[in-house]
């Protein structure tokens, strides 16, 4: 209907139009910047109460951030706000006699610790130093936190890292000097400052020194860029810290060799409790009698998509097992029950994340919820508090019985927000593909479905590879949002993908692109049959990293499958591409070698070898701070599709990363992608 047309009928409405302006609307990117956002939930030692953020966004999508408290012992009880300060405060935790909860803010030009005590009265900044603390952890009874500051390995104290970082700021060359890698990560370029844990006493909850015990490391504790406080942790009798790091080397680059660290909260030498394992070990997490040690373990060094497995050390022996060798999941948390024996896990599992029950003793896993994306938050003696998520829900605190029975829901902090959003109905299918395996995925149907009406074709590729694009809800690639804009969806969790058993997830190394083209081709042929709603004549694909890639290897080996294709942060030239980025771990275990020394299967698996068959338009995006896959990846593929006449635009941004997390440029980015598909698939 043209826009005249639109404006005369909506005059004609009269009565009718109010009724209709307050329908449920399709899904858009301006309703998905503005979802409220649940963040730092923290449960009470006592398992009464619960501590949780939420930032919040207006209809202008103005910003504000902050923390609420809420009564578990009372059925249907409220939130009641805590904090009201200007900035956003996060990572809370309750203190040990659960009267205040400590959370970082940085209220006055620096992150800092504060205590808000939760029988009345304002908040107290507790820490004043000289640096910003990143992350903090409590020792069990209270007594000593373990803070994350970014400090220079040679200094002395935290006022020479201040000086010097001063001293960097002020540096009129701005020339950056190396004599080992990693040079770069994520989105960072090194400064040679690295990730410390100091420990300092709360004996009158003022924070002045601290001492630094990972002091003269160069190694960066808990492990960046993704990794939290979750790797870091007080032993139960409060005399030592427990950490994962990587050794101090210059292999840094191409080793995945995490270890778990032991070291006096006074400061000395570390005991590497996790000597003999060279893969990668995380997580530590004491039972609360200090009984036990669970942690968890990978086997294969330099894979950083091997099984988690769930290794357990008895403190007083000394002996250590892994926990259901025969369970074929990769655990992702870990939280001991109130029993000490118990552990509640989460993982990956047929395109959910389940929690799980896993009996230390004997190995038994039960399954206890296995519905969309969960996180623990927290269990209690009887219950289990977790963050719930799925591709119709942006994220709640709900709760269940230890028997996996007497779901609650506990929080609804996008009610009104999702009382407007009118969302595509989705079902997850199977079908058989490489080697007539079972593989599966998921289609979503268009917000407006009309039955008898076919939809143009929106294929989401997703990155990792191991990875996969399963029941969650998303804030970047948000399977909705092509719903909304009228398209059918589907996903395919191809050959490689996680949370359907290892040798899955094993079987894309050394074979990128092989069976999950194949599962590709097979899965879109299936599910076209099996929902004839799904218009196979009118398809667009897209994918980011390997999903990127993989945009590249269907224009050289699946030319005629697509209408256009989206290529986010794609890799054009692994050659190239091996020299460039900064894990040198992820292509030496994936192509089997350095590049010289396999040559031969990089070159196999490159798409640059088969551009003599690109015909497809293709839209291509990348971020200029992207150092995982750099931009020059996505500019190659650009250069040639424009010295070849093949329709192709490239969209640029300067101070993005991997992912676009600018809610502006998330905006500009789904008007480009979705006008591109539109221009192809909807003629």
């Amino acid at each position: 209907m043209k826009k005249t047309a639109i404006i005369l009928a909506m005059a004609g409405a009269g009565v009718a139009m109010s009724a209709q302006a307050s329908s449920p609307q399709p899904f858009k990117v301006q309703d998905l910047v503005k979802i409220n956002k649940l963040h730092s939930s923290t449960l009470s030692n006592d398992g009464n109460s619960i501590v949780f953020g939420i930032k919040k966004f207006d209809a202008k999508g103005k910003a504000s951030s902050d923390l609420y408290i809420q009564d578990l012992t009372q059925m249907g009880s409220k939130p009641k706000q805590l904090t009201f300060a200007a900035g956003t405060e996060h990572s809370a935790v309750f203190s040990a006699d659960d009267q205040s909860v400590y959370f970082l803010a940085s209220r006055n030009g620096s992150s800092q610790v504060y205590k808000l005590p939760l029988t009345g009265g304002e908040a107290r900044q507790v820490s004043d130093l000289p640096l910003d603390v990143e992350g903090f952890k409590l020792s069990q009874d209270g007594k000593q936190v373990v803070l994350n500051m970014r400090v220079f390995p040679d200094c002395q104290d935290l006022q020479c890292s201040e000086d010097k970082f001063t001293a960097e700021a002020e540096r009129k060359s701005n020339g950056r000097e190396y004599k080992q890698l990693m040079i770069r990560h994520w989105d960072t370029w090194s400064d040679h400052s690295r990730s410390h844990l100091f420990v300092a006493q709360l004996n009158g909850d003022k924070i002045t020194t601290a001492v630094d015990i990972t002091a003269g490391l160069d190694t960066e504790t808990p492990p960046k860029p993704f990794s939290g406080m979750e790797e870091v942790t007080f032993t139960p009798d409060g005399k030592y810290v427990v950490y994962s790091a990587k050794a101090p080397s210059n292999d840094q680059a191409w080793i995945t060799n995490y270890d778990l660290w032991q070291v006096p909260v006074t400061g000395g030498d570390a005991v590497n409790l996790t000597e003999s394992n060279k893969a990668w070990d995380a997580h530590p997490t004491y039972s609360a009698d200090g009984r036990y040690l669970a942690y968890l373990a990978m086997k294969k060094p330099g894979f950083e998509a091997d099984r988690y497995r769930i290794m357990l050390r008895d403190t007083v022996t000394g002996q250590e097992k892994e926990v259901a060798p025969l369970w074929d999941r990769s655990a992702s948390s870990l939280t001991f029950g109130k029993d000490n024996r118990t552990l509640y896990v989460t993982a990956q599992d047929v395109g959910q994340v389940t929690v799980f029950e896993v009996n230390t003793q004997f190995g038994d896993v039960k399954t206890l919820f296995n519905e969309g994306s969960n996180s623990i938050v927290g269990v209690t003696a009887d219950k289990i508090i977790f963050n719930h998520k799925s591709l119709v829900q942006p994220g709640d605190l709900h709760s269940i019985n230890l028997d996996g029975q007497g779901l609650q829901k506990l929080t609804d902090i996008n009610s009104e927000k999702l009382a407007k959003i009118k969302f595509g109905e989705f079902e997850q299918f199977s079908f058989k593909g490489w080697n007539n395996e079972e593989v599966h995925g998921y289609w979503i149907k268009p917000s407006n479905f009309k039955a008898g009406t076919q939809y143009p074709i929106a294929f989401l590729v997703h990155g990792g590879p191991q990875g996969s694009f399963g029941n969650s809800f998303s804030s970047r690639w948000n399977a909705q949002l092509w719903a909304g804009a009228g398209y059918g969806v589907v996903m395919i969790d191809f050959h490689g993908s996680t949370g359907y058993g290892q040798a899955f997830t094993d079987s894309i190394s050394k074979d990128w692109g092989g069976k999950p083209l194949e599962d590709l081709q097979k899965g879109l042929a299936a599910v076209t049959k099996q929902q004839k709603w799904l218009d196979s004549s009118r398809t667009c694909a897209l994918g980011g990293s390997y999903g990127g890639y993989m945009m590249n290897w269907i224009q050289g080996n699946w030319s005629d499958g697509f209408n256009c294709l989206v290529n986010h942060a794609g890799l054009f030239d692994m050659r190239s591409m091996y020299y460039v980025t900064e894990e040198l771990w992820f292509p030496e275990y994936e192509f089997g070698g350095t590049y010289d020394e396999n040559k031969d299967l990089y070159e196999k698996f490159n798409p640059v070898n088969y551009v003599e068959n690109w015909k497809t338009p293709m839209l291509i995006i990348h971020g200029e701070q992207d150092f995982r896959v750099p931009y020059g990846q996505s500019l190659a593929a650009f250069t040639f599709m424009q010295r070849k006449g093949i329709p192709s635009e490239l969209l640029i941004y300067p101070e993005e990363n991997h992912w676009i997390l600018n809610p502006d440029n998330l905006e500009q980015w789904y008007a480009n992608v979705l006008g591109w598909m539109d221009r192809w698939t909807k003629k």
